[in-house]
């Protein structure tokens, strides 16, 4: 994937090696693979606070550094952060940003504590995208996706869309629908719809992102491919399969990787967000 040379938007705020509290008792590598399967690419909002109070409670509000990372994965977070910002700024009107956090281990966040172990996420309630960059490694080592660019940036790119969700009001909707479900897999397929139209969302942006960048960001051959690679790695079948358990689509929260794979490819083939409708099926 091409980036370096894209603009840089700043403003990442930069929590690394600020500690971060403590990890939750069996640390991230015994949490990872018990968590990831409901947590990769974002947190449910809707559990988001019961989740908290089990890793730990919400903790003091601390400050980083803002402005572009000096290091190469911090740069990257902000070149394709800029350029998902453009995307959008494009295709929905009033967008806004969403502030963007790196952290290390765990950090204070409006949702309650976040940790490492619960994946990158995305807090409603200040608008933020929280990264772990170590998770990269976790996906590529312990679930078997790619450890290409445009792998990472799709990473990227699922949590802004859950920020675009909120703005649109989708994230609310599945809110009250969930609060209506008559059980937990009803209110489980809503959640399935709602990370689906995100991963379709990724897909959306890698179309546009050459045509914001001046060519600046783009895909080269083969990226799609990685992407649509770990889309595969990290849908619930697969991850029920390699948690050792069977395959139960009533408590899938994600979707399946073939259906994440399809609404990449989907968002991707079109590039206009009105292809996102995952909700139809629900």
């Amino acid at each position: 994937m091409k980036w370096q040379g894209g603009r840089r938007g700043g403003g990442i705020e930069d929590r690394r090696g600020m500690g971060g509290g403590a990890v939750a008792g069996g640390g991230v590598g015994v949490l990872i693979l018990a968590a990831i399967g409901y947590f990769v690419f974002g947190i449910d909002p809707s559990t988001t606070q019961q989740v908290a109070s089990q890793f730990g409670g919400v903790g003091a509000a601390e400050k980083g550094v803002e402005g572009t990372p000096q290091d190469q994965a911090g740069q990257f977070v902000d070149v394709v952060g800029a350029n998902i910002n453009d995307v959008w700024t494009n295709k929905l009107n009033g967008y806004q940003p969403p502030r963007v956090v790196l952290y290390e281990q765990g950090t204070p966040t409006g949702c309650g504590f976040g940790q490492a172990a619960m994946g990158p996420f995305y807090c409603p309630s200040d608008r933020t995208v929280y990264l772990d960059l170590g998770f990269w490694a976790q996906m590529e080592q312990q679930l078997g996706a790619s450890g290409a660019d445009f792998a990472r940036a799709y990473v990227i790119a699922h949590e802004f869309g859950h920020h675009v969700q909120t703005l649109t009001g989708a994230s609310q909707e599945v809110q009250r629908a969930q609060q209506r479900a008559s059980g937990q897999a009803e209110a489980n397929r809503y959640s399935v719809a709602l990370e689906l139209q995100a991963d379709c969302y990724a897909g959306v942006w890698a179309r546009n992102a050459a045509a914001v960048s001046n060519g600046q960001v783009a895909l080269e051959p083969g990226d799609l491919e990685e992407g649509m690679k770990t889309a595969n790695a990290i849908g619930d079948d697969t991850l029920q399969r390699r948690s050792g358990g069977r395959v139960t689509p009533e408590g899938f929260t994600h979707g399946s990787s073939a259906q994440r794979v399809e609404w990449l490819r989907r968002g991707y083939d079109a590039g206009d967000p009105a292809v996102c409708d995952t909700f139809g099926s629900v």
